[in-house]
């Protein structure tokens, strides 16, 4: 990320949410931000992703300005290198779990039957292989987002954001659906991006960086938690 600036028309006056926001991510490294509530960092990570793009600056995805791509391109990207979690679930009421977490292979194309095998392992990888044919209705809190991040990772992204995954959650849950992020993570090799307003979920990352008055301050190099040891992250 090299400049970026993002600004909002606000009446007669530009608002400017951050300016000059430069930083790199290397692969493999579990990177936490954090903030305050209004201070961008939902809207910073959806230019990482090629949802949004900046007022000035570039993000670059290995050695690719995010910039140059077009509509369809940007598409593309989003569905080959990108996974993405959100706070809340978004998964498709009229569908099954199952379907849900295939949906992406659907989209890109992908035959039914290779789609919901693909489907089905990572139900699997996230504890439930059990719960494939249950709507989201039928589900609770924690197996939704579990289910979400099957879904995030079905299409095997090298990329992983996660916008206030365990916000929704309770304590017990927040921290399983935590620990399951980490071990994918390092499992799965991915480089990953975590907005967290919980301070102790962001001191288990490899690093974090703090987003206030529209600058972002590196904190202290974290040590990676048990989940991820040995696994050539740090």
């Amino acid at each position: 990320m090299e400049g970026l600036r993002k600004v909002y028309r606000s009446g007669s006056a530009d608002l400017v949410l951050f300016d000059n926001l430069s930083f790199q991510v290397p692969e493999g490294q579990l990177l936490a931000i954090v903030g305050q509530s209004g201070t961008g960092k939902s809207t910073l990570l959806h230019m990482l992703g090629a949802l949004d793009t900046p007022s000035a600056g570039e993000v670059i995805f290995d050695g690719t300005p995010l910039s140059g791509l077009d509509e369809e391109s940007a598409a593309s990207f989003r569905n080959r290198q990108i996974g993405y979690v959100w706070q809340f679930h978004y998964l498709l009421p009229e569908f099954t779990a199952l379907e849900n977490v295939a949906m992406p292979l659907y989209l890109r194309g992908v035959s039914r039957r290779h789609a919901e095998q693909e489907a089905a392992s990572w139900l699997a990888e996230v504890g439930l292989a059990d719960r494939g044919h249950h709507r989201s209705g039928e589900l609770s809190g924690g197996e939704q987002q579990r289910i979400s991040l099957a879904r995030a990772l079905v299409t095997r992204p090298r990329l992983l954001l996660a916008d206030e995954p365990t916000g929704d959650l309770d304590t017990r849950t927040a921290e399983a659906v935590f620990e399951l992020i980490a071990r994918l993570h390092a499992e799965h090799r991915l480089t990953s991006i975590v907005v967290t307003h919980n301070l102790d979920f962001a001191g288990r990352c490899d690093r974090i960086l703090e987003l206030k008055g529209g600058e972002l301050r590196d904190g202290e190099i974290q040590h990676t938690s048990s989940v991820t040891k040995g696994a050539g992250r740090g």
